[in-house]
């Protein structure tokens, strides 16, 4: 790839993606690198659930299966009683990771970080659900199969849950203006390439109104800018300044003033994090998930349906997101691990990580 197409097919990249990629990118090295005593288990949910941060990406931004791969396709449907005899089952052994990120916590000690999962190792789980992801992306790094009607539905209601006008909204896309695409085009030429097929085609859904703007991507995650920003009252704030008990506070008043827009049965505050970036600022995470219903639903709410909150250094609050993707093709359900058969495989090198295999 050309320069300037990565240049470009760079601009395009899921925002998601960007702010992850840029926070994993942050980790230092100059700290003891802290593992969880729970990996084992964390581990157990990456393979079976996609519940870690590599997989949970590929959920919000799609990929397609490396060529390697092998995937058995088999015609039985999930059984709602037990597992079916057959599911599919990928094979992972030549997966070229790249530049993917370093998923390691940075902190002096491992009481810093702090996680509110629902897992519980002791909980009597046997099987927890497999879900296809309908989006992929192409040769050319291009997303592709987002549903451009359930965006357009899933904008109106956001714009619903904030208050506005949900069938009054001027709707727009991000594909490029006439005038942008020709001097796009112009680049190519002088580079020798040519565009790919789609490279233009819209990618995001928007609006703007009362002073708020709402992106919906095609994983479905929509992006609330409040402009101005808002500015918290005295007292609350979850800047990189923020102790954990101060997020716990903030939390409390987020929730009371932004019900509707977390709009879920039983919210239950979700801080994570503890970890330090390059800067030794630790910060910590404020999200809500929706913890109604049965504890596989409870896990499935935390690691995919979340609702997080944004806060800038001058400590006013800049964004919101609400994380939704569609789960609707279930693939089935799959046998987990315990966790004393998840330490063996962890401790015999079978896991995934974008981690140097000498490093784990």
């Amino acid at each position: 790839m050309k320069q300037q197409q990565l240049s470009d097919a760079l601009n395009l990249l899921d925002e998601d993606l960007l702010l992850e990629t840029d926070r994993i990118r942050n980790r230092s090295v100059w700290m003891r690198f802290i593992r969880y005593k729970g990996i084992s288990a964390a581990a157990c949910l990456v393979l079976v659930a996609a519940t870690g941060w590599g997989l949970h990406q590929l959920q919000h931004t799609g990929i397609d299966l490396p060529a390697e791969s092998t995937v058995e396709i088999t015609d039985g449907d999930p059984s709602d009683t037990g597992v079916t005899p057959q599911l599919p089952v990928i094979s992972l052994e030549r997966w070229d990771w790249g530049g993917m990120g370093f998923e390691g916590y940075m902190a002096y000690d491992i009481s810093e970080l702090v996680s509110d999962n629902p897992w519980d190792a002791s909980a009597p789980l046997e099987t927890l659900p497999v879900f296809k992801n309908k989006l992929t992306v192409n040769k050319d790094y291009l997303l592709r199969g987002g549903d451009f009607d359930r965006m357009e539905e899933v904008l109106k209601e956001v714009a619903g849950r904030l208050g506005l006008d949900s069938e009054n909204l001027t709707i727009t896309d991000d594909a490029p203006t006439e005038e942008e695409r020709q001097k796009s085009l112009e680049k190519f030429k002088l580079t020798g390439g040519e565009p790919p097929e789609g490279y233009y085609d819209p990618t995001r859904l928007m609006t703007d109104a009362d002073g708020v703007g709402i992106e919906i991507a095609q994983s479905l995650t929509a992006t609330i800018s409040f402009e101005p920003e808002v500015t918290l009252p005295d007292g609350y704030n979850f800047t990189h300044f923020a102790s954990y008990t101060d997020c716990q506070k903030t939390a409390d008043w987020l929730l009371e003033q932004y019900s509707g827009l977390i709009d879920m049965e039983q919210p239950t505050m979700a801080i994570d994090g503890g970890d330090y970036n390059i800067y030794r600022q630790q910060k910590y995470q404020i999200a809500f998930y929706d913890a109604s219903g049965s504890y596989t639903d409870q896990l499935l709410n935390y690691n995919f349906n979340q609702v997080v909150f944004y806060c800038g250094d001058d400590g006013k609050m800049s964004t919101a997101r609400i994380y939704q993707p569609d789960l609707s093709q279930k693939v089935g359900d799959y046998p987990i691990l315990s966790v004393e058969e998840a330490t063996q495989q962890l401790s015999q090198g079978n896991c995934i990580s974008s981690v140097p295999s000498d490093a784990i």
